[in-house]
């Protein structure tokens, strides 16, 4: 196990030392005293473990493709931005945008999540075990995202493939978003994920509603432009 510590240095100086360890086989990195700064353990692209051991600031996490990086504490806007594989798992709550534009891996969060979870997400899996903002999924293209809590305002706003599922109560869906029944392999896929990574959640499969995209706005027609015009 590899020890990096971050007090009196630059955010350049502890990626640097994150990659020179991870090239001399070490596959266990602690990364102490983060004091929330920014832009930790970005561009990670080997299937290592790097544990934050506190609280991370903006993009912790970003552009990754196959480590498993945990967050002790919270982390700031951006959490896993573009990330190809992997797991991010935070065990606090996260700001505004987190998994944006992921395209897979799966992304954890133990507590809230802030406005716009999972904006343009291209496949894998977001998992919050308590409530998220306005706007999450926001033109979601691929994967899930599964909220335990509530959800906030304009939810699931114009949609593609990406599958929703809500635990708990939504403020509003966004445009051309719609309720789905559940199926069997919702519910099964639900009770299997939520037991591998949030086994202390108290809702089950069962309980979740599903969102998806009602299609409406999938195909557009000069001859249906009201049609538009009012969804927008």
């Amino acid at each position: 196990m590899a020890d990096i510590t971050c007090a009196g240095r630059t955010t350049r100086e502890v990626n640097a030392e994150i990659r020179q360890a991870i090239a001399a086989g070490e596959h266990d990195i602690v990364v102490k005293d983060p004091g929330a700064r920014h832009n930790l353990a970005v561009g990670i692209l080997e299937p290592v473990r790097i544990r934050i051991a506190g609280s991370a600031g903006y993009y912790c996490g970003g552009l990754i493709d196959g480590p498993r990086i945990e967050v002790d504490e919270s982390a700031g806007w951006g959490l896993a931005e573009s990330m190809m594989t992997g797991e991010v798992i935070v065990q606090g709550s996260v700001g505004n945008g987190a998994a944006a534009a992921i395209r897979g891996g799966t992304v954890v969060i133990h507590g809230d999540a802030a406005a716009r979870l999972g904006v343009s997400m291209k496949g894998g899996t977001v998992l919050v075990a308590g409530n998220c903002g306005y706007m999450a999924g926001f033109m979601g293209q691929k994967g899930r995202i599964v909220v335990c809590g509530d959800a906030g305002d304009a939810f699931a706003d114009s949609l593609y493939e990406t599958e929703c599922f809500v635990g708990g109560e939504i403020d509003g869906l966004g445009t051309d978003a719609v309720l789905h029944e559940l199926a069997p392999a919702d519910i099964a896929w639900l009770d299997s994920t939520l037991a591998q990574y949030l086994p202390s959640a108290p809702r089950r499969g069962q309980d979740f509603k599903k969102v998806v995209a009602g299609r409406k706005l999938w195909n557009f027609d000069k001859r249906e432009w009201k049609l538009w015009e009012q969804a927008l």
